[in-house]
Formats: C-alpha cells, sequence, structure tokens
C-alpha cells in the first residue's frame, strides 16, 4: 500500500485554499470540501496515511493536482548511487528508488520525499541548499542547468 501521509493531504488542502480562496470565509470549493473530509477521518481514527488506491474519487483527483505542482525528484545532479553508494548523498534516495522512480507511483515518491525530508541528511537540504532551489524537480537533471549563475533565482 502507498501511503499518502496527512501531512501531504494537509499540504493540498491548503494549496487549494490558494487556488480557491472562500469569498465569504466560510465555504470551500469541491476539492478543498473532499480533502477535508479524508484529513478529518484520519485524525478522528488517529491514522497517519491514507492508502492512495481507495481515496474517494474527488479527493484523490484533488491531490494529484496539488501533487502535480510539486517538484517530482528530488534529485539535485550530484548522484552517488552511479559511484556506487547504497543511499545518494545528493537526494538521499536508496540506488532501488533512483533506479525505480519513474514506475513509482505518487503516493510512493511522497513516502521517499517525507523520509528524505525528516531525515534531512542528503547534501540537497544542506551542502548544496541553493542548488536544490534551483532544481526543476526532474529526475538527473543537467548539473550545468544547476550551476550556471544565469539559472540563479533574482
Amino acid at each position: 500500500m502507498a501511503g499518502i501521509h496527512i501531512t501531504d493531504i494537509e499540504s493540498a488542502i491548503n494549496w487549494w485554499r490558494g487556488q480557491f480562496p472562500s469569498e465569504d470565509g466560510i465555504t470551500a470549493c469541491p476539492e478543498v470540501l473532499a480533502l477535508a473530509e479524508v484529513y478529518a477521518l484520519m485524525v478522528y481514527y488517529r491514522e497517519h496515511e491514507a492508502d492512495e488506491r481507495t481515496l474517494p474519487q474527488v479527493a484523490r483527483a484533488a491531490w494529484l493536482e496539488w501533487y502535480a505542482s510539486t517538484p517530482d525528484a528530488p534529485c539535485i545532479a550530484i548522484c552517488s548511487t552511479s559511484q556506487g553508494d547504497a543511499l545518494c548523498k545528493g537526494c538521499g534516495r536508496t540506488f532501488e528508488e533512483v533506479q525505480h522512480w519513474t514506475a513509482m507511483t505518487p503516493g510512493q515518491k511522497r513516502a521517499v520525499w517525507r523520509r528524505i525530508t525528516l531525515d534531512a541528511k542528503a547534501w540537497r537540504f544542506n551542502k548544496y541548499a541553493e542548488r536544490a532551489g534551483r532544481a526543476t524537480g526532474e529526475d538527473h537533471p543537467d548539473p550545468a542547468q544547476l550551476d550556471s549563475p544565469a539559472s540563479a533565482a533574482p
């Protein structure tokens, strides 16, 4: 089961609230309502994850649209798994995760993102944080695109 963590549900709710702010401060768009129902049930039943395959259709579609707005891969083009490391020093993914990234479901990818973010030992979170800020979210980007001064944010 690929689980969607409750913090991702919350992030999706807040993203949708930003996309379609409530005019009266009370009503919410259908996407927020669908995700809020999932969130409320998770809180009530003290669940930390929801199965991505069994989410209600509207909630799943809303979550997937939020997911599409996030970076896909944590790669910063410094892949130590290609040098034999079991865990990439650049992004924090395992060799298997790097190899199978394109076949993973959104829920599986978010679980990896959560693990590497909580661990925060990968270079993308410290030594090369500025490079991660310029990363587009593609898996294995061209290192030159992340190193060039022209790609730096103004």
